[in-house]
Formats: structure tokens, sequence, C-alpha cells
């Protein structure tokens, strides 16, 4: 169990254990799994419906693989808690959240105020998301 710093959800926070991506297909009551990187996202696709927590570990902050696994998991509909654990910086947050994290348990607790700052920073974006609906810039500019 990790400490869960910050998170955007209204339901109760799910504290079961997570096991591995490699496991998880073996075993017929885990709900929750946590993928490191070198994972394949993928491989949970036919699982989401019975997933309640995914975690995602961030090793290194420098390693961006995780982002992918989020987007991926949000694009294929899954709306289960999406915890993102170990090396996040402030600069993460905002990006993090972007592709579909809604809790945050960082290995070093982060400023509480700069955290805030950096999830509120940017009003306008370049890609849009099935997370949040806000449009692309570019659409803004270029309404159809």
């Amino acid at each position: 169990m990790v400490d869960v710093q910050f998170r955007f959800r209204d339901d109760e926070t799910v504290n079961d254990p997570a096991v591995t991506v490699d496991s998880f297909s073996e075993q017929s009551n885990a709900t929750a799994v946590r993928i490191e990187p070198g994972d394949d996202a993928r491989d949970l696709l036919p699982y989401l419906d019975r997933l309640s927590l995914v975690e995602v570990s961030f090793p290194a902050w420098t390693d961006g693989r995780g982002y992918s696994s989020a987007r991926i998991l949000r694009e294929a509909g899954y709306e289960g808690e999406l915890r993102a654990v170990g090396d996040l910086v402030i600069d993460m947050l905002h990006h993090l959240r972007r592709c579909g994290f809604d809790a945050f348990a960082p290995e070093k607790a982060l400023n509480e105020e700069d955290a805030r700052n950096a999830f509120d920073r940017w009003d306008n974006v370049y890609q849009a998301t099935v997370v949040d609906g806000r449009p692309a810039i570019w659409a803004k500019r270029h309404p159809a």
C-alpha cells in the first residue's frame, strides 16, 4: 500500500494490494494491478470491468512510459482509479492528470501549494484527450 497524496475522485480510496501484470491474469479475485515500465497496458484491456485500481510505477521521473499506459487504459474505457506511483515531481503533475491519472502517490511528499499550482497551470492544451474533453488550442483558433 502506498500513501496517496493527491486524489481527484469522489469514491472511496482503493486499498487492495496491487499484483503484477503477469500474475493478474492468473488470479480470479484480484481487483488491483501494478504496471511497471516494460509492461504492456493492453494486456489488461480484457479485464477492465473487474479492475478497481491500476497503479502505474514511475521508478524515475525521466521514464515516461507510464503516460502511455494511462492513455491506453482511459481511451479503452477504464473508469477505475488510476494512480501514479513513485518518483513524481511537480513538473509532471499536470501532464499526468491530462493522461488520465486521478490519484498520485509520490515516494517523496510534494509541496501542496506547488502541486495545486501545477495541476491548475494551463487553461489551454495542445492535444485533446478523453479525460477532460477540453478542445485543443488549434480547434479554438480554427473552428469547424
